[in-house]
């Protein structure tokens, strides 16, 4: 009996034997991996998840396109950003590049988003300027007769009445702006992926990742095309690193402060956005040369230092955040295909706007990659040759 069972293990392991011997030969020899292994086919794979991916998402399901997003929360940007969307530069007291199209695109797709998820992510909020003189209020009439801002900036100014506010010049307010709760926006939107199989929460390797003419090829997932919307993290990417992304760090206080009392944004020194409760997101500050997602006391120190310059009132910090920005130097998007590789996209460098942006530069990148739609030179990555 026990030379039996001997000579039977010995049978199963030779067997067994066989095969590998067998798959490793076709794997080597005919690369028919796929005989063993049943490759997952979808028409794209997207690396990463912020703003930009999920407009992009967006896109692909409102045309019944099937896809995969990877992403392992690397990037801060847009968890990070204050979130608000206006369309005026309002340091300058000019027009935000192609702000209405931007706008007819972006607030149609939150609420879509919203209604889907069932959350509330957009806020209509109103944004004051903030005046430090006669001479601005001066160049604020001034820019409310051009064609183009006359439908963003009131022409009545606002009396500040809260005695917690030192703004003795008053106020401007900006129309058609908003906040929209990024935060929220992403995590809701990485479980609405994760409960429909469509989120792999991992780094993408490089390594793994091949390409030709007809598909691209990721360990066991096939796709027709992939975009790649990591932010800043794309200066790790062997394919589009060489884009001229230079990156903005941005820092955010939270603080709280019961005495302040105010239901709309202020633009001074700073911005002050309203969230709640007497919470407040008090920002940004701008750091070119620091690429880290680590807050820092100096960033800290500057924020509460500009807004004590109109907020009179005290108030406590209660959290800061820090993320690095994916900024241009020309303050346009980074979008397009591969110079090479057929089936490789960016889409990325939306700066400190992704709220308004992403929707937009979205969509000219599906139509670029379905309908073989010319991009505007503006955003398309061959402008820098």
């Amino acid at each position: 009996m026990e030379l039996l069972v001997n000579l039977n293990i010995i049978y199963v392991n030779a067997h067994f034997l066989k095969w590998a011997f067998f798959i490793y030969h076709s794997v080597i020899d005919s690369n028919l991996f796929d005989i063993f292994v049943a490759m997952k086919e979808v028409d794209y794979i997207i690396v990463g998840c912020g703003l930009a991916s999920i407009a992009f998402c967006e896109k692909l399901r409102a045309n019944n396109k099937t896809f995969l997003v990877f992403d392992d929360s690397s990037q801060q940007s847009s968890i990070v950003a204050a979130g608000l969307y206006n369309p005026v530069i309002l340091k300058r007291f000019s027009e935000v590049w192609k702000a209405k199209e931007q706008l007819t695109l972006a607030m149609p797709l939150y609420t879509n988003i919203e209604n889907e998820l069932k959350i509330k992510i957009d806020y209509k909020l109103r944004i004051l300027r903030r005046f430090t003189s006669i001479q601005e209020q001066n160049k604020w009439f001034t820019a409310s007769d051009k064609p183009s801002l006359e439908p963003y900036l009131a022409l009545q100014l606002i009396t500040n009445n809260n005695k917690e506010v030192d703004a003795p010049f008053g106020f401007g307010e900006v129309l058609h702006a908003g906040r929209l709760d990024t935060e929220k926006l992403i995590t809701c939107y990485k479980n609405f992926l994760k409960c429909k199989e469509q989120l792999l929460e991992e780094t993408f390797m490089y390594s793994a990742f091949q390409t030709n003419e007809v598909d691209v090829i990721y360990r066991d997932i096939k796709a027709k095309q992939i975009v790649f919307a990591e932010g800043f993290g794309v200066k790790h990417n062997p394919y589009f690193n060489t884009i001229p992304l230079t990156g903005s760090k941005g820092e955010i206080l939270t603080i709280k402060a019961p005495d302040l009392k105010i239901d709309y944004a202020i633009k001074s020194s700073v911005f002050i956005i309203p969230l709640g409760d007497d919470l407040y997101n008090v920002g940004s500050t701008y750091n070119n040369t620091d690429k880290s997602n680590t807050p820092t006391v100096a960033a800290k120190e500057e924020l509460i230092s500009k807004l004590k310059t109109f907020i009179t009132c005290d108030f406590e910090v209660i959290n800061h955040i820090a993320g690095v920005r994916p900024t241009v130097k020309d303050r346009r998007p980074l979008v397009g295909r591969h110079a090479t590789h057929a089936n490789l996209y960016v889409l990325n460098g939306l700066g400190t706007r992704g709220v308004m942006i992403a929707p937009y530069v979205a969509e000219k990148l599906f139509e670029l990659i379905e309908y073989n739609n010319s991009l505007d030179p503006e955003i398309d990555i061959n402008r820098f040759g």
